[in-house]
């Protein structure tokens, strides 16, 4: 071992929205630090399984009976789907249209909003 904690309580976005600009998130220099230290690191948070599987938990659910409603087509709806859970995708905050085609996450559903995902959701039932 070398000594170094290599845990992280910070998920390895790509980007987040901030003001209306596209910014780095944490992702990329997660990836320097394992790069230089050789070690590689924990992810406490999503799109980590462990933390929607907690979640689950802590609501007193198994997996597939909850929605994970984001904006993030790889951190939000990936790591829920990864998970067991469903991953409903809005068109909102940092949501582009690529993200409708993405090559392996394949969304539950694609909504306009937050609003319209839970009328979909409640309509369900």
């Amino acid at each position: 071992s070398s000594g170094i904690n290599a845990e992280w309580p910070l998920r390895p976005g790509k980007y987040y929205l901030d003001s209306g600009v596209l910014k780095l998130e944490v992702g990329c220099f997660i990836a320097g630090l394992e790069y230089s230290s050789q070690v590689q690191a924990e992810i406490c948070g999503k799109p980590s399984s462990a933390f929607f599987n907690l979640a689950a938990k802590m609501l007193g659910l198994s997996p597939s009976d909850v929605v994970m409603i984001g904006d993030d087509i790889d951190s939000d709806v990936g790591g829920a789907m990864n998970a067991g859970c469903q991953g409903i995708l809005v068109k909102t905050g940092k949501y582009r249209e690529k993200d409708a085609h993405h090559p392996t996450v394949k969304p539950t559903l694609i909504a306009d909003n937050v609003y319209h995902a839970i009328d979909v959701i409640l309509s369900t039932k």
